[in-house]
């Protein structure tokens, strides 16, 4: 009676010790006074680089420009010493200094259209042109040409209100307030609502087709999922990524919502992906499992009974030691390790899932039947979890899909913890997919949403930029 009480009372403790370090919670989820110091959280080791900024970074500090907007010369009337006046005297030195600064916020810009009506004198009928026909490179036309009212926003301020709304996930409110201090016009908070879905009709067909197909052909693509709430109701959202294009739809967590979002379906190269169940139908790709979700799992056990599972240990540092190993090859030029080297991770691999076979034989409880789970996964799942050592192309983790569903969450923070309707959640993936991809491409979201408004979506021109 006495061990079974003790069992479950440390299977409580372990519980309540959950945190993103060492279970499958997202960092969101961390309380601010109970998150651990950063050297504890990591799974991964120490990378040997100190703290700040690296040598051959770039640099961000503002140099001299040679031309400046306006220069103010400052000179000496009089001698410091004797009051001579220097009116006449000879130059011998000048010093520069320059002040980098934004204008105060201008009054809004107004330009006014005129449709202007005329009658044929041959047979009196009344021609009125369409707000179309204004020139093609008006970057207002669109603006223009849509129905209601006669005064509408423009497109620059357009690119803005969606900035902050969607770009920086500010509430309407606030992004209000904004909007009328740094660019001096004041919208209704009924716009900013409607800016989002604005957006995202720009982008469903054009964008969302065209990463799509990139996407299918990719060689390596990263899965993920993430739920959020709306319309009163679990939905989640799914993301297809890679290091430069990302894809989000929404839908539940079934082989079909899976498969909506036109990608993953027909995807015949290496996913990485968790160890959700949902991704084992697609059996035409070739599959690589996330290494920071197994040390977490592995390091879940390994704090439950540091002395009891000791094979949780040896095997997070098998998986530490092979990612140095496939990343330090990888930075050296090379295809692939040698095979000694994947001889010696495997034998360690092997070695430390017997060392955990061994430590619970015989046990009884939820941490044993949990460790004795795992330890099967890592037998079951051994080609997949050591894919990113037989194929340096292939990544550790997956962190590539999970930074793209992050802004899931930063949303739901700012915005009550839920979406109103599903569409809304639906927009907000479409919006954020080209914003993050056009971030991935080096390009200000400023500057692609100023497009989108303008002259239509940019478009990622290929896989990668040096395609």
């Amino acid at each position: 009676m006495i061990a079974e009480q003790a069992e479950r009372i440390a299977e409580l403790e372990r519980r309540l010790s959950a945190d993103s370090s060492n279970s499958s919670r997202p960092p969101s989820s961390d309380a601010p006074w109970e998150k651990k110091p950063a050297k504890k959280r990591s799974s991964r080791g120490r990378s040997g680089r100190r703290p700040g900024k690296q040598p051959g970074a770039s640099s961000s500090s503002l140099s001299l420009t040679d031309d400046p907007d306006e220069t103010v010369v400052i000179e000496p009337d009089r001698c410091r010493k004797c009051e001579t006046s220097l009116g006449d005297a000879a130059e011998v030195g000048r010093q520069r200094r320059q002040v980098v600064d934004v204008p105060a916020a201008p009054p809004p810009e107004v330009m006014e259209y005129q449709c202007v009506s005329k009658v044929c004198p041959c047979c009196a009928t009344v021609t009125t042109p369409g707000w179309d026909e204004v020139a093609s490179g008006d970057p207002r036309r669109d603006v223009l040409a849509a129905p209601g009212s006669p005064v509408r926003i423009g497109p620059e301020t357009l690119a803005r209100a969606a900035l902050l709304t969607c770009g920086h996930f500010l509430p309407v409110g606030r992004s209000r307030q904004l909007l009328q201090a740094l660019a001096g016009i004041d919208v209704s908070t009924g716009f900013l609502a409607g800016i989002r879905g604005r957006a995202a009709r720009k982008l469903e067909k054009s964008f969302h087709a065209h990463v799509r197909a990139l996407l299918t052909s990719a060689p390596v693509l990263h899965a993920d999922e993430t739920c959020g709430r709306a319309a009163g109701a679990l939905s989640y959202v799914h993301v297809a990524c890679t290091e430069y294009l990302t894809l989000m739809h929404v839908g539940g967590r079934t082989r079909d919502d899976i498969d909506a979002g036109g990608v993953l379906g027909t995807f015949t190269g290496v996913l990485v992906r968790d160890g959700y169940p949902g991704y084992d139908h697609l059996t035409q790709a070739v599959h690589a499992w996330c290494g920071a979700h197994l040390l977490r799992d592995l390091r879940s056990i390994s704090d439950a009974d540091p002395h009891g599972q000791l094979w949780a240990l040896a095997m997070a540092d098998t998986l530490v030691e092979a990612h140095h190993a496939a990343r330090t090859a990888r930075a050296e030029g090379a295809d692939r390790l040698e095979p000694s080297v994947l001889a010696r991770i495997r034998n360690h691999y092997l070695g430390a899932l017997a060392r955990g076979e061994d430590d619970n034989q015989g046990k009884h409880g939820p941490l044993a039947t949990e460790a004795r789970t795992l330890i099967g996964r890592f037998r079951r799942f051994e080609d997949m979890i050591l894919r990113f050592t037989t194929d340096l192309s292939v990544p550790f983790t997956n962190n590539t899909a999970e930074r793209a569903v992050r802004p899931v969450k930063i949303q739901q923070r700012t915005s009550g913890g839920a979406w109103r309707t599903l569409h809304g959640l639906a927009d907000f993936t479409i919006v954020q997919s080209y914003l993050d991809t056009a971030t991935k491409w080096g390009i200000n979201k400023l500057h692609a949403l100023q497009q989108l408004f303008t002259t239509g979506a940019w478009l990622p021109p290929a896989l990668t930029p040096a395609e």
